[in-house]
């Protein structure tokens, strides 16, 4: 397919892919069981040191259900941002792996009601009563982290 226009990639450094993901606010968190895959589009905070999600659950829900059967998750984070020549964007990715784990209640002082407010942009609901939600704080334990960014030549 020689007439097809490619875009060339690069890896990010250290530096400029951790303030992407310090800068950035949304993504996607991607779990599996056994066979299925399941992907929420939420918000993060990073501190430098963890990634952190704020979920709001119902009991037997189909997405506690994932978050407790996933090994290893994966959250991708990206962004796009208009070149001079309007045919043209420049574009970035940050993808995380790890194991995610929930953080105890009894640890949330760390993650106060102030403090969620103002790390986490506000909860969405689709059709769920707010008393039964349910507020967990996961961390994604990094085990791995990639930035790639269109290449500027």
């Amino acid at each position: 397919m020689k007439h097809i226009d490619y875009a060339y990639t690069f890896g990010m450094d250290d530096a400029t892919t951790e303030k992407r993901l310090r800068t950035a606010e949304t993504g996607v968190l991607s779990l599996s069981k056994d066979d299925e895959s399941y992907a929420i589009p939420l918000a993060h905070y990073y501190d430098g040191d963890g990634l952190y999600f704020r979920l709001g659950v119902t009991d037997g829900s189909r997405k506690q259900a994932f978050i407790e059967a996933t090994e290893t998750a994966s959250y991708v984070c990206y962004g796009t941002e208009p070149t001079e020549d309007p045919r043209e964007i420049d574009s970035w990715s940050v993808m995380v792996t790890g194991q995610l784990s929930e953080i105890p209640q009894s640890d949330h002082d760390r993650f106060d009601t102030a403090e969620i407010n103002r790390q986490f942009a506000p909860i969405r609901v689709f059709d769920e009563n707010i008393d039964e939600i349910e507020i967990q704080i996961l961390e994604l334990e990094i085990d791995t982290m990639t930035g790639r960014a269109t290449s500027e030549s």
